[in-house]
C-alpha cells in the first residue's frame, strides 16, 4: 500500500494540514518523499501509527505527550492498538444508542436510557497511562496545564468579541485578517482546553451554527458573530 497524502488524510480521517504538521514536528513522518515533486507518501506503517496516534488522542493527550509514549523503548503498539479497536467498538455502540433514543422521541416513545462502557473505558486506559507515563516531562506539562477555566473561558470569550469587531466591520470571512483570527481562535482553544487539530477545529465551525447553544453564548458578542466566525475557520481550512 502506498499513497499520497490526499489518499491517506481521507483514509484516515484527518486534514492534508494537520498531516503536514504531524510531519513538521516528527509525529508522523511520510514513508516516502518524491525528490522530484515533494510528494509525500503513506504505507502501511503510517497507518498503523495513525491509530496509535488516534487511540491517544481520543485519550485527550496532548501531541507532546503522544510523541514521548510512542517513541519510548518499552512502548507496547499492538496493545495500544488492540485497546483503540475495543474503545472505537463501545464508542459505536454508544453513538448507536443515542441514535435510538433520538428515534424513540421524534416517534413520541419517550426518554430511553442508554447503558455503555465507553466513557469508563477510557478513562481506565488514560489512568492506567498516566501510571505508565505519568513522569515523562511532556505528561507533567499536560497535567500542569492552566485548568482555571474561567479564565480559560473569558480568553475565549476576547476571541470571539475580535471576531465580531470584524463581522461589524464588514472584513469578509476569507480575508488575511480574519485567516489571522481563526489562527488565534485555534491557538487559544490550545493553550487554554485541549489541542485545537484541524480537524477538531472543523467540528466546532460547523458546531458553532448547528448547536444552539453554541450559537446563543458566541452571538452575545453581536448578533451573526457564530456564523461568521464559523465561515472564517471554513474559509481557513480550504
Amino acid at each position: 500500500m502506498k499513497m499520497q497524502i490526499k489518499e491517506f488524510a481521507e483514509l484516515t480521517g484527518v486534514s492534508v494540514r494537520t498531516l503536514h504538521y504531524y510531519d513538521e514536528i516528527g509525529l508522523l513522518k511520510p514513508s516516502e518523499v518524491d525528490a522530484q515533486n515533494g510528494y509525500r507518501f503513506y504505507d502501511e506503517k503510517s497507518f498503523e501509527r495513525m491509530q496509535e496516534i488516534l487511540f491517544y488522542r481520543e485519550l485527550d493527550f496532548s501531541l507532546k505527550t503522544i510523541a514521548e509514549i510512542l517513541s519510548s523503548p518499552d512502548y507496547d503498539k499492538q496493545q495500544a492498538l488492540s485497546r483503540q479497536r475495543k474503545l472505537l467498538l463501545a464508542k459505536k455502540e454508544r453513538l448507536e444508542q443515542l441514535i435510538m433514543v433520538i428515534d424513540g422521541v421524534e416517534k413520541g416513545e419517550g426518554f430511553m436510557k442508554t447503558n455503555n462502557d465507553y466513557e469508563a473505558l477510557k478513562s481506565q486506559y488514560a489512568e492506567e497511562a498516566k501510571q505508565r507515563w505519568g513522569n515523562t516531562y511532556a505528561y507533567k506539562e499536560f497535567e500542569q496545564r492552566d485548568t482555571d477555566f474561567s479564565k480559560s473561558a473569558a480568553l475565549l470569550d476576547a476571541v470571539f468579541e475580535e471576531f465580531a469587531v470584524l463581522n461589524r466591520d464588514g472584513v469578509l470571512p476569507d480575508s488575511e485578517p480574519a485567516k489571522v483570527q481563526v489562527e488565534k481562535l485555534q491557538q487559544c482553544i490550545t493553550d487554554n482546553f485541549y489541542t485545537c487539530t484541524d480537524d477538531i477545529l472543523k467540528g466546532l465551525g460547523q458546531m458553532y451554527v448547528a448547536d444552539e447553544r453554541f450559537r446563543k453564548n458566541i452571538d452575545k458578542h453581536g448578533e451573526g458573530t457564530a456564523a461568521y466566525a464559523s465561515a472564517c475557520i471554513h474559509a481557513y481550512l480550504k
